[in-house]
């Protein structure tokens, strides 16, 4: 499956969308110690797990194997978020394609100080305009865990709807499927 923009170059300073509070641009690595402390907050070790990340020079490199070639590969991926005009990253929001999906996902993670304040709503429904807008997607789901409550109550107000409970290849636990958008045709 071909998804739009191939291969297309971000720059990691300009933003790739922008809401009414927020912006959201592409991750470099100068955004190490960002990604090493998101990825070791206790919130993504439990809802989405260990990455093995432990020093900077490893954020690096997950930087760019995970994040920068996914802009490279297709175009979008998950993005740095911050407040307008402001530098502090408060999280990450994106578009992502995952072999157990049949559609592109959202997804987002924010450092525990920049929860509770409407900013992963805000930036999953920018995604979500953003993938239908500029990248001319009509449908993208996103996942979580039964037990992740916070996360279902993001989606369901960003406008996603729990369309499946089912195991994902390779994961041990179910997975909550929700989706933005008309379903394929059969």
């Amino acid at each position: 499956m071909a998804l739009p923009h191939e291969g297309e170059r971000h720059r990691a300073d300009a933003p790739v969308l922008q809401t009414e509070r927020l912006q959201l641009r592409c991750f470099d690595e100068g955004d190490a110690g960002f990604i090493l402390e998101l990825l070791n907050d206790p919130g993504w070790l439990q809802h989405i797990g260990d990455r093995g990340v432990c020093t900077l020079d490893e954020a690096r490199a997950w930087i760019d194997k995970r994040l920068v070639d996914a802009y490279q590969r297709l175009g979008f991926g998950f993005w740095a978020v911050q407040r307008r005009g402001e530098p502090e990253l408060l999280g990450m929001c994106g578009l992502f394609k995952r072999d157990t999906l049949p559609e592109v996902d959202v997804g987002y993670a924010f450092l525990p100080r920049h929860r509770g304040q409407g900013y992963a709503r805000e930036s999953v429904r920018g995604c979500l305009r953003h993938g239908h807008e500029a990248l001319g997607l009509n449908r993208i789901l996103a996942i979580t865990t039964a037990d992740n409550m916070a996360s279902q109550r993001v989606l369901e107000s960003a406008g996603l709807q729990l369309e499946d409970k089912r195991r994902l290849a390779g994961e041990e636990r179910e997975t909550w499927v929700y989706a933005w958008g008309a379903a394929p045709q059969a």
